[in-house]
């Protein structure tokens, strides 16, 4: 419970409107990784019906890139393709509640950390400009957690 509570419990700024602005960043990325990014490849009910996703799948193409790789990911391409995709597009959701902030940022962060050093590094340091905004916002939300316009404030307030 004790352990609960810590991974829940946001850190509070000491005025509402630096929690504002930590609040601004959370809510951009996680509509632009659950609208856009992540669901292009998971099956959500805003999945582009183009992509022809059932709800909760993972897109056909993605294993095999995601085996492309190397290493881990070569043996397991399913399991990486289906937790890429679901840290992106449900991960998002999480990161726009401000709900378990700190797990689905931990999530998002070991996904953008693949995106730039596995599938991107080699197109040039543009292309890995999103996953890095993605990375950074979420390493400031693993520490700081949700703030105090996040759902992990209400329920924190219960316990």
């Amino acid at each position: 419970m004790k352990l609960l509570q810590r991974l829940t419990s946001p850190i509070l700024l000491p005025y509402w409107w630096q929690d504002v602005m930590l609040m601004i960043p959370r809510l951009v990325c996680g509509f632009l990784l659950t609208s856009n990014f992540g669901a292009a490849k998971f099956g959500l009910p805003w999945s582009p019906a183009d992509n022809n996703l059932g709800f909760f799948e993972v897109a056909f193409w993605f294993p095999h890139d995601v085996a492309e790789y190397g290493g881990i990911f070569k043996l397991f391409p399913i399991f990486f393709a289906w937790m890429g995709a679901f840290s992106e597009a449900v991960g998002g959701i999480f990161l726009l509640l401000g709900l378990q902030t700190r797990i689905f940022s931990f999530l998002i962060f070991c996904t953008m950390m693949v995106a730039i050093f596995l599938q991107q590094w080699s197109n040039g340091a543009w292309n890995t400009l999103p996953a890095l905004g993605f990375g950074w916002v979420s390493l400031f939300t693993m520490v700081l957690g949700s703030g105090r316009f996040g759902l992990d404030h209400l329920i924190s307030k219960k316990l």
